[in-house]
């Protein structure tokens, strides 16, 4: 029975982000999470002791995230066990981003089809970079590495904290997330506020965007691509999201990277692979296909893992 419950609520919570992804309807913990941050960041990224700051406040978001979500879950399983199973359901599906993600590169695919103009207008709602200028290539190309990243981010590392911390780490992992998409940035006014933001990302994603890159590889059968994801997943600027990019790259057999606009800014990213081929939306297909198979397996795998 206590393997049970403990399965239970990591079952219904995917489940949920299954049926119904984030619906814009239902308030969403993120979102408070951003106004949190835009407070702290409005009220201390001026003057000196910018770093200083900066990890105070991170630390700070991240430590009171966690107890608050602990002090919960002690307090409705106190109520009554089924309420706290219901309550830790819905937590994890609001911290599993796999569906949303999937049916915005779906989008992304569908609007550039379409036309470039409604391909760029879409993946701007998934990516940081300038879409402006790019081309049909390079939107798709975009969706494709917000796909593989995101599939990190939004499902392998909060599960991976769910595995080791509970629905608490898993709170905790979001915020840490949601502080790096906000103030992690290397630009003048987040250089040194957002130092610390950064690096506890950096940190918190170490484990799963390689364990990301594995299962990926593994839901291919395709075990001789982890070299090459071990070889390109180490030129990206980010110490973490080439690794799941580079799987996808070896899947699809294309290349990623090359110059980008961040904020005004030409950000030139190295290339992962060498195939400079043109990708369609048979590779979008085999690409949610890996995502979608990679999400599973790592459910099935955190469920056995409380069999343990």
């Amino acid at each position: 029975m206590d393997i049970f419950l403990l399965m239970l609520p990591l079952v219904l919570g995917w489940l949920l982000d299954k049926a119904i992804g984030d619906p814009v309807c239902l308030p969403h913990p993120v979102v408070g999470f951003g106004k949190l941050i835009s407070f702290c960041e409005k009220r201390w990224n001026k003057g000196q002791h910018r770093i200083m700051k900066g990890g105070i406040v991170a630390i700070s978001l991240i430590l009171l995230t966690y107890g608050l979500a602990a002090t919960l879950m002690y307090f409705v399983y106190a109520i009554h066990l089924w309420l706290g199973v219901v309550i830790s359901a819905i937590l994890i599906f609001y911290c599993l981003a796999g569906t949303t993600l999937v049916n915005e590169v779906r989008m992304v695919f569908l609007a550039a089809d379409r036309s470039l103009e409604e391909g760029r207008a879409q993946v701007s709602r998934i990516v940081g970079r300038d879409t402006s200028e790019l081309t049909d290539q390079e939107v798709r190309i975009a969706a494709l590495e917000t796909l593989a990243e995101n599939l990190s981010d939004g499902v392998v590392a909060p599960l991976f904290w769910y595995l080791l911390l509970g629905v608490p780490g898993m709170l905790a992992y979001k915020m840490v997330n949601t502080l790096d998409s906000m103030i992690g940035y290397k630009n003048e006014r987040y250089l040194q506020f957002g130092r610390y933001a950064a690096r506890i990302d950096d940190i918190a994603n170490y484990i799963p965007a390689r364990l990301t890159a594995v299962l990926m590889v593994l839901s291919t059968g395709r075990l001789s691509l982890l070299g090459f994801v071990w070889k390109h997943g180490s030129r990206h600027a980010s110490p973490n999201s080439g690794y799941p990019e580079a799987a996808l790259a070896g899947i699809l057999n294309c290349r990623f990277g090359g110059p980008h606009h961040y904020f005004g800014k030409m950000v030139y990213k190295p290339f992962i692979g060498s195939n400079e081929r043109a990708v369609n939306s048979a590779d979008m297909r085999i690409a949610i296909r890996v995502n979608q198979c990679t999400e599973l397996m790592l459910v099935i795998a955190v469920a056995c893992c409380f069999c343990l």
